[in-house]
């Protein structure tokens, strides 16, 4: 098969080429090497922006900085000023690539990567679902994920996946007449990976559970299943691995900034340290010994469009003992799990369908802060926001109606402003949760 793939993306200007063979070179280097290039980055990096990025000179205070801990940390509440006073000289939403964050930490944000950067993400795809004999180009994906409803957004997500050779089961319905539609195209298609929400995998796990059905039976040319997005716990894993028939790889990333880690051959998370460098912070933000918990902080070493420089990215791990700066290796990560709505027409629905409700408040001007939603009963719902100005009418009939769209109609919402809003015990808000 032709590599349409790779020209979709340099035919956008995204030099795939150059982004696979750069880091072909990184990969190849010695621990040594590997040392001195993330050094090397970090300094590169700081001292672009800190001269070409008047957003980041402000935050540091200075165009100077000693040494790499004095630099401040980056969080979501920073970037949520409009996306033109973030981005470096020269760099504008014409030459860059533009998308928002999904929102599942409740703090949603646009964000930019200079197209190399970006070209740069998708080669570190490419060579890590290579190590499971998975080829972008000719491997044919079975995708679960969300997809706009309108229009123009549904079926610009349908040609990206014919150019990314995947078939997409959207996710906002996943009730036990819809996973049998989605069985019998496992009948009829050679899929040979899966790729999408934990939550909706496990879902069609039990529902072929209940069938005493094992998938990779019913579609031979699977090979692999990667899971991205929201928690997997070992129950689940084990329940995926009997029930699809393949190995289970756990995805970590975020779509600001990279994969972030993924499973390897060993069974081992492997961080990215070829695009990205991680610490795991203490509430002080000093580094915390391997095997210790603490905050997830994220650098990327290559995004000239925007910063990403010691970026609080909400989540709290543990980095393996066995660790090294060159092969840094995530032995937990604590959060990222998702509740499902059920809904009075019987659906299920994963609470990262509500990625797809929010983007209608995802507005560039910063105003909603952050938001948590409750499900109270079957057809009530809480929105707590935390905004600059309080909603207005106009703005919550668009909410509304996304979320009939997205949802279904005769739902019930009540939105509360609030001043704050309360976290977990780790500082972590749950974007979703359900009461019954």
């Amino acid at each position: 098969m032709f590599s349409i793939f790779d020209l979709s993306l340099q035919l956008n200007a995204f030099p795939i080429k150059k982004a696979k063979s750069d880091l072909e070179q990184i990969i190849a280097f010695s621990a040594e090497e590997k040392k001195q290039f993330i050094e090397n980055q970090k300094q590169n990096i700081v001292e672009f922006h800190l001269e070409n990025n008047p957003f980041y000179h402000k935050l540091v205070g200075s165009k100077n900085y000693k040494n790499w801990e004095e630099l401040p940390i980056l969080n979501k509440t920073n970037l949520q000023i409009p996306l033109e006073s973030r981005l470096s000289k020269g760099f504008s939403t014409k030459n860059c690539y533009i998308n928002k964050t999904s929102g599942s930490s409740g703090e949603p944000f646009i964000f930019a990567k200079d197209k190399y950067t970006h070209a740069l993400t998708w080669a570190s795809n490419i060579y890590r679902f290579g190590w499971f004999g998975i080829d972008f180009n000719r491997s044919f994906q079975a995708r679960f994920y969300g997809i706009p409803l309108d229009f123009f957004g549904y079926y610009k997500e349908r040609i990206k996946d014919f150019l990314a050779h995947r078939y997409r089961f959207p996710v906002f319905d996943l009730s036990d007449a819809v996973l049998e539609k989605i069985l019998k195209k496992f009948q009829t298609k050679k899929f040979e990976y899966l790729n999408g929400y934990t939550s909706s995998f496990v879902l069609f796990a039990k529902f072929l559970r209940k069938r005493k059905l094992i998938l990779k039976d019913i579609c031979p040319t699977l090979k692999v299943c990667m899971v991205t997005s929201e928690m997997l716990f070992e129950d689940d894993k084990n329940l995926l691995e009997t029930q699809f028939g393949i190995p289970i790889i756990n995805e970590y990333g975020a779509s600001e900034l990279d994969l972030i880690a993924f499973q390897n051959t060993q069974g081992d998370w492997q961080i990215n340290s070829e695009t990205l460098f991680v610490e795991i912070l203490d509430e002080n933000n000093n580094p915390v010994p391997n095997g210790t918990e603490g905050k997830i902080v994220i650098t990327s070493l290559f995004n000239k469009a925007h910063p990403f420089i010691r970026y609080d990215i909400g989540d709290i791990g543990i980095l393996d003992e066995k660790s090294t700066l060159d092969k840094p290796i995530l032995k937990k990560l604590i959060g990222r799990t998702n509740d499902f709505a059920l809904l009075p027409s019987g659906r299920k629905s994963p609470g990262l369908t509500f990625y797809y409700v929010t983007k209608s408040i995802i507005e560039d001007d910063g105003n909603v802060k952050e938001f948590v939603i409750k499900q109270l009963e079957i057809d009530q719902f809480e929105i707590e926001y935390v905004s600059e100005t309080e909603l207005d009418l106009a703005q919550i009939q668009k909410i509304e109606q996304a979320i009939a769209l997205y949802l279904e109609p005769n739902l019930h919402f009540n939105f509360i402003r609030k001043n704050s809003l309360k976290r977990t015990s780790r500082g972590k808000l749950k974007q979703f949760t359900s009461l019954l």
